[in-house]
């Protein structure tokens, strides 16, 4: 005890620091995965400057990968940049109403972007919507104030907070019930792209994210910015839809940032990382078909 007391108090604080950030770290993992946990309340994480600079660079170079694409007009869906094999095979399942879906990277001149203290989640996923227009398709998606009729329970409620053509300011809130209840207030600025009559595209980008504690009650509060739980920092989204075969292929890439798991801890991180990004982009994609064959009667 006495030698406890004579350290420096900036080892104590230091320590203090890793240990609040190893309990973060774990309530992610736990909740988001799915498993119990005896303290539940999210601890708080910071959003550092190096968390935001190395998601921003992973993002700049995504956007620059996706601009090269769309301008060459190939690949337009990740499937088709496939091998022959598993390019014929992804189209099968997804003409079976499955969901084919691949974790990607972003490295940049061929290494891995560091992003210490944060976790980048970069996923592609794409279906095939029988009968689906593009119009009819780009409709559904584009209806923001209608969106809880499709995305429901993962989108509480949506708005669009101003609209310009193919540009739209959305605000989304998202929910999320893993043992606990996670509640995000997003701002999106997605802009919708029409290259012919069969093909489009749209690129989304988190303005703002904020995590809001007692949902919908009167005691209900946000967290300051980057101050929160970690579960969600930001996200850039890139949809695609092409008309062909009879109906409509939708794709959806999403990069997000989390907080970052410590090393200790990697027997639990591969279950986050595939789990949970996967899941929701699942589940999304699923939605938007359900919603463009079942369209919202009011």
């Amino acid at each position: 005890m006495l030698l406890a007391a004579r350290r420096p108090q900036s080892i104590l604080h230091n320590r203090s620091r890793r240990a609040r950030g190893a309990v973060t770290a774990l309530a992610v993992v736990f909740i988001l995965a799915g498993i119990p946990v005896a303290h539940p309340a999210p601890v708080p994480a910071s959003l550092t400057y190096p968390i935001k600079e190395a998601f921003d660079r992973y993002v700049t170079l995504t956007d620059a990968r996706n601009a090269e694409e769309l301008s060459h007009g190939a690949p337009f869906l990740w499937v088709d940049a496939l091998p022959e094999a598993r390019r014929a095979e992804s189209y099968s399942a997804m003409k079976r109403g499955e969901v084919v879906i691949e974790r990607l990277e972003t490295r940049d001149h061929g290494n891995t972007i560091p992003c210490p203290g944060g976790l980048i989640h970069h996923w592609v996923g794409a279906l095939w919507i029988p009968g689906a227009t593009l119009a009819q398709t780009l409709a559904l998606v584009q209806a923001y104030d209608r969106h809880v009729q499709v995305y429901s329970p993962f989108e509480l409620r949506s708005q669009i907070l101003e609209h310009d053509g193919g540009d739209f300011k959305v605000s989304i809130r998202y929910f999320r019930k893993k043992v606990i209840t996670v509640v995000l207030d997003t701002v999106f600025q997605i802009d919708y792209h029409t290259l012919d009559a069969t093909h489009a595209w749209s690129h989304g980008r988190t303005q703002s994210v904020r995590e809001i504690k007692n949902h919908d009650t009167p005691s209900e509060y946000s967290f300051p910015e980057g101050e929160d739980g970690g579960y969600m920092w930001g996200m850039s989204t890139y949809w695609r839809f092409v008309e062909r075969d009879g109906g409509t292929y939708v794709q959806s890439e999403s990069i997000s940032l989390t907080t970052r798991v410590p090393a200790g801890l990697a027997w639990l991180i591969e279950r986050f990382i595939k789990s949970v990004p996967r899941e929701s982009l699942e589940e999304i994609l699923k939605d938007t078909r359900n919603g463009v064959l079942h369209p919202p009667t009011s």
